[in-house]
């Protein structure tokens, strides 16, 4: 299992000629995060764009040029095709957003005849390390799904599965979270954790509900009288809906100073979506978890 995200960097350094294609490469933040992963030995990049403006603002921060390699594209449309095609034709194993609109590049990855749509359905994968917390904490979902039901909520699990597995752990353990521990027809979320319990989910242990204090701390658990296994020892933390797991995420990177890293999960190859409000380490530690997860064989 891996545990911290030095871990993560240094396995994803020893995944050789893992390349990456962005979509619309000409960003400060978004070249920034390239290079210092390319720096770090992780990814080879492929820039798509306008390369007179890539260029530009790669001489801006003393990025050398020669060391990439380069797609004309010049609107974002042709920008996001292009960048899916290179993955979904194996030049590249993993996406990444550029300075593109989600949603024209999603509507690429979704394309039938060159997308790279896997499951049900995509979702967003955070993992964090909390400097309180004995391990990497894994949080679905924080930026894609508004208020998934029961059925989605199986997927986003499933989803996050395919993160647990990047990171070595046999048999995750999963916490449906919600305000309270017991079933209340009041609050629907309790509702879909009981039916979740109930699904088979290969490699993972799910139970819930669960408060956040009981998924994270055996001490909270046990004074609660908690005996199941995920309590004060979960692997993924699932919350039950956009805005709670957005607070959850967020709260966590501003106010704790945990490391963290975002991740779109569902597609055939992963997909890095930074925001420009992260930091550096967090740009890097998203780029490293793709290369880890672009490694990982699916059954």
């Amino acid at each position: 299992m891996i545990r911290h995200f030095d871990s993560i960097l240094e396995e994803a350094r020893k995944s050789r000629g893992v390349r990456i294609a962005v979509a619309n490469a000409a960003s400060d933040e978004v070249l920034e995060a390239v290079d210092m992963a390319h720096r770090e030995g992780i990814v080879e990049a492929i820039l798509v764009g306008d390369p007179v403006k890539t260029k530009e603002i790669m001489e801006a921060h003393d990025i050398n040029p020669d060391e990439y390699t380069f797609v004309e594209a010049y609107t974002l449309q042709e920008c996001a095709e292009k960048a899916v095609r290179l993955v979904h034709d194996g030049k590249a194993q993993i996406l990444m957003k550029g300075l593109v609109d989600t949603s024209i590049l999603l509507k690429e990855v979704l394309n039938k005849e060159y997308g790279l749509r896997k499951s049900a359905l995509l979702s967003h994968v955070a993992v964090m390390e909390v400097p309180r917390y004995h391990k990497l904490l894994t949080i679905t979902d924080a930026a894609m799904n508004i208020a998934p039901d029961v059925d989605q909520k199986a997927e986003l699990i499933k989803n996050a599965l395919q993160v647990t597995r990047a990171l070595n752990i046999k048999e995750a353990k999963v916490a449906v979270l919600a305000a309270k521990e017991k079933a209340d027809e009041k609050m629907p979320c309790t509702l879909d954790a009981v039916a979740l319990k109930e699904m088979d989910f290969p490699g993972a242990i799910v139970d819930g509900p669960l408060a956040l204090d009981n998924a994270v701390s055996k001490e909270s658990a046990r004074i609660k009288g908690l005996t199941s296994p995920v309590a004060g020892d979960a692997d993924i933390l699932l919350t039950p809906d956009i805005e709670a797991g957005n607070i959850l995420y967020k709260s966590l990177n501003f106010l704790v100073f945990s490391k963290g890293a975002g991740i779109l999960v569902g597609a055939a190859s992963p997909i890095v979506l930074t925001s420009r409000a992260d930091d550096e380490p967090t740009k890097l530690h998203s780029i490293a978890l793709a290369v880890l997860m672009s490694q990982v064989k699916e059954d």
